[in-house]
């Protein structure tokens, strides 16, 4: 190995530990998708973080979230700020690197705290997803930065403060980034096994609001028309089209509607995810919702709304997927590592990455399971061990042992 290189690996290795405090703070600090002050104090943790660095940092403010609350009525909710960071913009070859301030559990959750599980592992809010994945960032840039070749290199980090809910309004950004790089970085978690993932399916999000009749569930029962009653129906029916077409999957995750007992209900709002195996799946779904809202609409008395839509595309597999691939398992071979890939459900910001053209590996963060639950654990050691992965990768680009500009002219 290149003896710059090891010597830079070797000063990840001892700096990983001294990270443990700044990690346990990190997830400590609530930064829950809706909790804006909490993602900005996020985002400034990290621009002090980083700052030694040198990179250019902005922060970003972003357009709001936009739904629809328990009555079916639109919202708008205010999001946190998104920070990004660029260093030597005009280099050959850059590098787009991103991950995300915000988590899953908002200021009402009791999922709050950091304690350790054993000797190794952690167990927090955001620990894997993503916050331990950002101190991986920060370590295998701050040995990019030590290394006497890294003018040949520039790289451009992004924190957006919505990935969790789909990252719809930093989702300019992020293609803006993948526009000015060649290729792309994404510190989500690895697999518990430390497995890595390749293709990933679509996801969207829809919304239905059903308007029935209000009426006294004793006097005049016969004249409403049950906006629950009609959605449990259409819920039937969605979740029906599962098995219907090879990799697709409706989710119903929310229905809230009525209230008195002894009222027929009015209004009824359902919630639902979809993930698509195919770029084609996206146009048989809308086909088949516009056929179940038009027998709902049908029915005497009763209006139904939908609202919503895909957020990411399927991300395929591709030629330079592979190669990119296949230049982190050589690099993972020099550090001992055996790098499976494989395909996955799950989809994030390497989708829209993906879909903008740039070619990425999407969850170089650290070790980790159980997220987006209670149970959710990092494996600490894999701080280092991961930093050390995406350190090899940038300094050996850097240093012209691996070429990525030359591959994709050719492809």
């Amino acid at each position: 190995m290149n003896p710059e290189h090891a010597q830079l690996l070797s000063w990840i290795e001892a700096q990983a530990p001294a990270l443990r405090g700044a990690l346990c703070a990190l997830a400590e600090i609530n930064s829950g998708s809706f909790n804006a002050a909490g993602v900005n104090a996020c985002g400034e943790r990290l621009r002090a973080l980083f700052a030694p660095l040198g990179a250019q940092a902005e922060f970003i403010d972003l357009p709001p979230y936009r739904d629809l609350d328990d009555a079916g009525r639109p919202r708008t909710r205010p999001l946190g700020r998104a920070l990004r960071l660029r260093q030597r913009p005009d280099a050959a070859l850059r590098v787009f690197l991103c991950g995300h301030l915000d988590t899953v559990f908002g200021l009402e959750h009791p999922f709050q705290r950091v304690r350790a599980l054993d000797g190794d592992r952690l167990n927090g809010p955001g620990v894997a997803d993503l916050k331990g994945g950002l101190l991986v960032m920060y370590l295998a840039l701050a040995a990019l930065e030590r290394s006497a070749t890294r003018e040949r290199i520039g790289w451009e980090a992004l924190f957006n403060p919505d990935e969790e809910i789909g990252s719809l309004s930093s989702a300019p950004l992020l293609a803006e980034g993948a526009r000015r790089n060649h290729l792309g970085l994404v510190y989500e978690p690895a697999y518990p096994d430390g497995g890595l993932a390749s293709a990933r399916k679509g996801s969207g999000n829809f919304e239905l609001v059903v308007h029935g009749r209000a009426a006294h569930a004793g006097r005049n029962f016969s004249e409403g028309r049950n906006a629950i009653a009609a959605a449990a129906d259409l819920a039937r029916s969605l979740h029906a089209l599962n098995g219907r077409r090879e990799g697709l999957t409706v989710n119903l995750g929310y229905i809230h509607g009525g209230g008195a007992l002894n009222v027929v209900p009015d209004s009824c709002v359902l919630k639902l995810n979809v993930r698509t195996a195919a770029g084609a799946d996206e146009a048989w779904l809308q086909e088949e919702l516009a056929k179940i809202l038009a027998a709902a609409n049908a029915r005497e008395g009763f209006r139904c709304e939908l609202r919503g839509g895909f957020t990411r595309p399927p991300k395929p597999l591709t030629d330079d997927q592979r190669r990119l691939q296949g230049l982190l398992e050589d690099c993972g071979r020099r550090l001992g590592l055996t790098l499976v890939f494989r395909p996955t459900g799950g989809c994030c910001d390497g989708n829209n990455l993906a879909a903008a053209g740039l070619p990425n590996v999407d969850n170089l963060g650290v070790v980790g399971g159980d997220i987006h639950t209670e149970r959710e654990w990092m494996r600490f050691g894999s701080l280092a061990e991961r930093a050390r992965l995406s350190a090899l990768l940038l300094l050996r680009l850097a240093a012209g042992e691996l070429s990525w500009l030359a591959a994709i002219e050719r492809s």
